[in-house]
């Protein structure tokens, strides 16, 4: 059995004091470009020593019996914990409560922001499917000047730059929409139910969502600076994403203050 699959490695993790408790709760799960990686509990699981590299590949099924693996083990230390307080997992109504999960999470994807980050994400694969030729004439054109060792210019310099804008474009397109579904889940969940923890997990969700929608923003103008004939398409994705950003923060107005543990502390 694979290590993290242990419960009591799990619990040992748990009680490492280098981890900083929550931190995987409010990032945008780029590892790769994270500096609190040693110090994330569940990026310690994901990258656990003992794992065969198989593991680490969604298409393969190594990968989901590890994550089945994970799924088991947390459910087992759900019960208990649920049978430390008194509560009887066998007897609450699990198909209603998850009509009411889908209930929300339909409403949720409903709400402006969500459909604003949506149509977003869709005008993303609209610019890049229509330009993949021009992606390609920007790639030998690079690739001549690179050749050529022509004074003044860095072709080098610049496929990096563009390389790191689209990464960047491409990270963030959909992870938006999904932050402010649950942002918005949060924020109906805490309506419905009246809990005050609910809300505040939705403004955690919601500045994530605003920390990307910035770096898309900031991608976007550096794609700009690279493609000037591409100047009204680009500036109609810019002007999407303002918007966006408008919105999100007139429905979270508490967002940007959210206290994201690790990132945003002194830890």
């Amino acid at each position: 059995m694979v290590r993290c699959m242990d419960k009591r490695y799990i619990e040992k993790l748990a009680e490492d004091p280098r981890f900083i408790s929550g931190i995987y709760n409010y990032c945008d799960r780029w590892c790769e470009r994270c500096a609190f990686t040693s110090r994330c509990m569940t990026y310690a699981l994901d990258q656990d020593e003992h794992d065969d590299p198989q593991s680490q590949d969604v298409s393969n099924k190594a990968f989901w019996d590890k994550l089945h693996g994970i799924f088991d083990v947390t459910l087992e230390m759900v019960r208990e914990k649920a049978e430390e307080m008194g509560i009887d997992l066998d007897a609450a109504n699990l198909d209603e409560i998850a009509r009411q999960d889908e209930h929300v999470h339909e409403l949720a994807k409903e709400q402006p922001c969500s459909q604003a980050a949506m149509r977003y994400a869709e005008m993303v694969d609209d610019w890049l499917d229509s330009n993949r030729g021009l992606l390609e004439e920007k790639s030998t054109e690079l690739q001549s000047l690179a050749q050529a060792n022509i004074p003044g210019t860095d072709p080098a310099n610049e496929v990096v730059s563009i390389r790191d804008c689209l990464e960047v474009v491409r990270w963030y397109q959909h992870q938006i929409h999904v932050k402010l579904c649950r942002a918005a889940s949060g924020m109906i969940r805490g309506s419905l139910d009246d809990l005050e923890h609910a809300a505040q997990d939705a403004d955690g969700s919601a500045k994530v969502a605003i920390i990307g929608i910035e770096r898309s923003i900031a991608a976007w103008a550096g794609l700009l600076s690279h493609f000037p004939d591409q100047e009204q398409r680009i500036l109609d994705r810019l002007a999407t994403l303002k918007r966006l950003l408008r919105q999100v923060e007139a429905a979270y107005p508490a967002a940007r203050a959210f206290v994201r543990p690790g990132f945003d502390t002194a830890d």
